[in-house]
């Protein structure tokens, strides 16, 4: 796989004497995996095509209090989007679930008009008391809202039929949603919406409600590249956006989403591509602390010697706009051969600075130099009772697991572009695709979650204190097939190899 300079400009010093760099933490001999066990929160009924039955990818998860909603990708359809968007709630802080499919979207549940939707994203509203979850509504031959809301007054048990934002769109990729629920901000109840315009170079755009959802104003175009943007909201009321662009990037909103900032740069893009053809990207996954503090996490391979395979990596900021270094989260020593990707981070909302309890769920494969019938794909997660100065021992949640059963898309083999991590009243929680055998033709792939998991203090700590970056090399990012099928201009000679 060829080389490529990242093209950095942070002036961070980079080294490459060394192959990796061990601290003592790493040294130690870890306890035991903590005994989790695994719970299947959904799986796919349904038979009509194209969807690859049976088949669940691309979950979100978002808790408040004692419930956790999460969304996801039912029945794969492999040039883009699903059958459906399924979901699961959890009253009990993740003990029990329900679960079902939501209304007035795709002609394959029944009652919407779309031959596709993807890309689910959830949010909850305190100040109006609505559950959200947004979507990437796909038709053939309808013209097509940039996203789409749908709505729970009850708790997330039932589901409306959805709400339109930017009706006029010529097309949309990567959506994701949030609520200010800060009792100390001037702009409670605002949600905020991002999504990118594939049609016009991946533009970003961002849309506001203040009425649960009901109505969105028309979109604030940034007039500049992004994708995969996450927005979260500070306690006073200041909305930050973490975004893939040529580099690591955040914009923000002190204004309740009348106006927003140009992205800034939190670091460089240094990734290694996944073997197999496998779909994975360093898009961002953020969380936030109780006093604000936004923490950035994707997959990175500048700590690994000639970028080989990728570490999972974040950086943090206090105000959006000045980072700190990016860190290595040390889930193993550099001089192995693990693949890290796909990761989704979470803190516990009522923990903060020196004591924030961070989790990371994340997917791998044992051997980065795997082919597609050699590659085994497992589950992990891990957590820092610290705000990340040091880390328990990961913990394998699920795997191995073979290429071969998962479902195909239009950007290769694919569990999601995404998971997360939630927090339930101190308990780490998060919902991922775990794939078995195909019985017969038909795939038998479904959304679980891990019961048992903590981040509080567990055993010897992990440290990657000592850890420096080795070069400044990257593999060409690839620039996947939007959801919808529009190829920016740009992208049809090029894969970001600016990165």
């Amino acid at each position: 796989m060829n080389r490529i300079r990242c093209g950095c400009t942070n002036g961070k010093t980079l080294f490459a004497v060394f192959a990796a760099v061990l601290v003592a933490g790493l040294m130690l001999v870890v306890p035991a995996q903590a005994q989790v066990t695994l719970t299947k929160v959904s799986s796919d009924p349904f038979t009509v095509g194209p969807g690859q039955h049976a088949t669940e990818v691309e979950p979100h998860v978002l808790a408040n209090g004692s419930t956790l909603v999460s969304a996801f990708q039912t029945g794969r359809i492999a040039p883009g989007g699903s059958t459906d968007i399924g979901w699961a709630t959890s009253l009990d802080g993740g003990k029990t679930w329900k679960h079902g499919f939501l209304p007035g979207l795709t002609k394959g549940e029944g009652t919407g008009p779309y031959d596709a939707v993807s890309d689910p994203a959830v949010a909850f509203d305190v100040k109006h008391n609505v559950w959200m979850i947004a979507s990437l509504p796909i038709s053939n031959t309808l013209q097509t809202p940039a996203v789409v809301v749908s709505r729970s007054t009850d708790g997330g048990l039932t589901w409306q039929h959805p709400v339109n934002v930017d009706p006029a769109s010529q097309s949309s990729d990567k959506n994701w949603i949030v609520c200010d629920n800060s009792a100390t901000s001037a702009f409670q109840g605002h949600c905020y919406i991002e999504w990118d315009d594939p049609s016009n170079g991946d533009n970003i755009l961002m849309s506001t409600s203040k009425d649960g959802g009901l109505t969105w104003a028309p979109p604030v175009s940034l007039n500049t590249f992004g994708i995969g943007g996450q927005p979260l909201v500070q306690p006073n009321g200041t909305a930050i956006v973490p975004i893939e662009t040529f580099n690591m990037s955040a914009f923000r909103s002190t204004n309740g989403g009348l106006t927003w900032t140009q992205p800034t740069t939190i670091a460089s893009i240094q990734s290694h591509g996944e073997a197999a053809g496998f779909r994975s990207g360093p898009l961002p996954s953020a969380a936030i602390d109780h006093a604000g503090t936004v923490y950035v996490a994707w997959e990175d391979c500048r700590f690994r010697a000639a970028c080989s395979a990728n570490d999972i990596v974040y950086s943090k900021s206090k105000d959006g706009t000045h980072w700190s270094a990016v860190t290595r989260i040390p889930i193993d020593a550099t001089t192995t051969t693990v693949d890290h990707f796909i990761p989704g981070i979470g803190i516990d909302p009522a923990t903060s600075g020196a004591t924030a309890h961070i989790g990371v769920h994340y997917y791998y494969f044992s051997n980065t130099n795997c082919t597609l019938s050699s590659c085994r794909l497992f589950v992990g997660f891990i957590s820092s009772h610290n705000g990340g100065s040091t880390w328990n021992a990961p913990v394998k949640l699920a795997g191995p697991m073979q290429l071969g059963w998962l479902p195909n898309s239009q950007n290769g083999l694919m569990v999601g572009d995404y998971i997360a991590t939630a927090f339930t009243n101190g308990v780490p929680h998060g919902v991922f695709a775990v794939a078995a055998a195909k019985v017969s033709t038909k795939f038998n792939e479904a959304m679980n979650t891990a019961q048992g998991l903590t981040a509080a203090m567990a055993g010897p700590q992990l440290s990657s204190a000592g850890d420096r970056p080795l070069h400044n090399l990257s593999d060409p990012i690839e620039h996947e097939q939007p959801e919808k099928g529009i190829i920016p201009p740009f992208r049809r000679s090029s894969k970001r190899s600016a990165k």
